[in-house]
């Protein structure tokens, strides 16, 4: 008796699924990790900079009277920092402000100097410009596939387990739970207009 593909298909339908699932979950491992990461930091932007460390330290100085120049206070201020030469300079009476193009703020006013620095967080700086995705076409791409393999994974894994720990009992009030907690969340807020 010969068996039709049409059989064949019936019966390793999910083999063939468990399969291409597992598959797209090793894959989409190091996507999660970095989409998962980032979400978690930037749901809490209120709290943190998530991209950046800020830090601030003082350090005395001689005061910056009204005699010394301005490229003699620049240099008294720098010198006293350890920062080097400055993209934006501002100076009233003994206050001098300057700026650097990595966000850096140094201020002095009377004998005491104040360095406002940021350092990025390594990892967390880049999963957050990849999660973002603001003028990165190429990227645009890749997460549309991450996205789809996300969905595949989702839709996938109802039908794997057949049964009562299937979509057909266990499956269902679970699948049933994670649909009601969001609905739930928005009808309780008044959703985005609310």
């Amino acid at each position: 008796m010969s068996t039709t593909i049409v059989e064949i298909v019936r019966k390793r339908w999910r083999g063939w699924l468990r399969a291409i699932h597992r598959d797209f979950g090793y894959v989409a491992v190091g996507f999660t990790i970095i989409y998962a990461l980032s979400g978690l930091a930037i749901n809490h932007i209120k709290d943190w900079d998530p991209s950046f460390t800020s830090s601030e330290r003082t350090v005395p100085i001689a005061p910056i009277t009204d005699e010394l120049s301005d490229a003699d206070a620049v240099a008294r201020v720098t010198a006293a920092a350890g920062t080097g030469k400055p993209d934006d300079i501002y100076r009233a009476g003994d206050e001098l402000r300057l700026s650097y193009g990595d966000g850096t703020k140094v201020t002095a006013i009377g004998g005491e100097v104040t360095v406002q620095a940021r350092s990025p967080r390594f990892f967390l700086r880049i999963a957050n410009w990849l999660h973002y995705n603001r003028g990165k076409r190429a990227w645009t791409y890749v997460a549309d596939i991450y996205a789809c393999m996300l969905l595949y994974l989702a839709v996938s894994g109802l039908f794997m387990i057949k049964g009562r720990l299937g979509l057909r009992w266990r499956g269902l009030i679970l699948v049933s739970a994670g649909i009601a907690v969001p609905l739930t969340y928005v009808v309780l807020s008044g959703g985005p207009g609310g």
